[in-house]
């Protein structure tokens, strides 16, 4: 997650932040990895039912392009190559998360959606 979270720091994980309400898009959470249930710390881009586009390094959520002042200035964002483009609409209770570090990021681009039962909490510092 660098530049925003740091290898070797401590931040919390506050496991009942979603038990009033839902995760929201820009979050940092904790999640399982879907893929070998170890544990995850992503940014949330785009919520159950909206539409994701990945095209020539930027993101678009439902058609918007993602302005995301957490990120490097011009980091791009691609999809598994940097000429591809990627379009999915997130399912019923799944979340589309990124890490920050985008060139170096095992995330839903690769992993795919993260369920709801999935995400642990809310992290931070």
């Amino acid at each position: 997650m660098y530049p925003t979270l740091f290898d070797n720091s401590n931040y919390w994980l506050i496991r009942s932040s979603y038990l009033e309400h839902l995760p929201q898009r820009t979050d940092i959470i904790a999640a399982k990895d879907p893929q070998d249930g170890s544990l995850v710390v992503k940014r949330i881009i785009a919520l159950p039912g909206e539409s994701i586009y990945l095209n020539h390094g930027a993101v678009y959520v439902n058609g918007q392009l993602l302005h995301e002042a957490y990120l490097r200035n011009r980091t791009p964002t691609y999809a598994y190559e940097k000429n591809e483009s990627e379009f999915l609409v997130v399912g019923k209770d799944k979340y589309f998360v990124m890490g920050d570090n985008r060139n170096n990021s095992c995330d839903s681009r690769t992993f795919g959606t993260i369920p709801r039962k999935s995400i642990l909490g809310k992290v931070i510092d």
